[in-house]
């Protein structure tokens, strides 16, 4: 009503709700913490895992301890000393849950890979982009794939893989097996 358009008590009402209310905040978080991957965390980072395709969660391969021949009725591989650490029991699971800064990196290779169209080139780049820094220098070594002509790739790893590093190219699904028969993966 135009009688009450100049009320000082409505207009300081309205203000007080419109400052309590105020979306600029939550729109800022939201942007900041699930829209944009580069800062995304958490919660923003698993839904754009699922966007892409690749889950934060991976399966590592099972562990070797030193022991004996009755180590391998536990499901592990018996090995010498100097070659596995000392069994310390049952293992709870073989799942290893990325850190932030981790699955920020493997969703933006899996995102390339996505568009890419996965010549060896193209999966050499995705190599060096999950394996080296964002300046292009590879704190590891070097990690390439080559064609092997026979419907098979290896991929050649110039260092010593840990356990998620294997994980990431086995069992993610962002690095691509051949349409044909085998990958292989050999450390050089």
């Amino acid at each position: 009503l135009s009688q009450y358009c100049a009320s000082p008590t409505i207009k300081a009402l309205l203000q007080s709700f419109n400052d309590a209310v105020d979306p600029a905040t939550d729109i800022a978080n939201f942007y900041t913490n699930i829209w944009n991957v580069n800062t995304a965390i958490g919660n923003g980072l698993d839904i754009w895992g699922q966007i892409v395709g690749v889950s934060r969660y991976l399966t590592t391969a099972a562990t070797n301890y030193l022991g004996y021949a009755e180590a391998n009725s536990v499901g592990t591989a018996a090995q010498p000393y100097n070659q596995a650490p000392f069994y310390s029991g049952t293992l709870a699971t073989n799942t290893f849950a990325l850190s932030d800064t981790q699955y920020r990196r493997l969703i933006l290779v899996k995102a390339a890979a996505n568009i890419s169209n996965l010549s060896v080139p193209s999966i050499n780049t995705l190599l060096r982009a999950e394996f080296g820094t964002s300046d292009g220098t590879n704190p590891y070594g070097q990690a390439y794939v080559i064609d092997n002509l026979d419907m098979t790739f290896t991929y050649y790893l110039k260092f010593v893989p840990s356990a998620l590093q294997l994980a990431i190219i086995n069992n993610s699904g962002v690095f691509p097996r051949p349409a044909g028969v085998q990958m292989l993966v050999a450390n050089l």
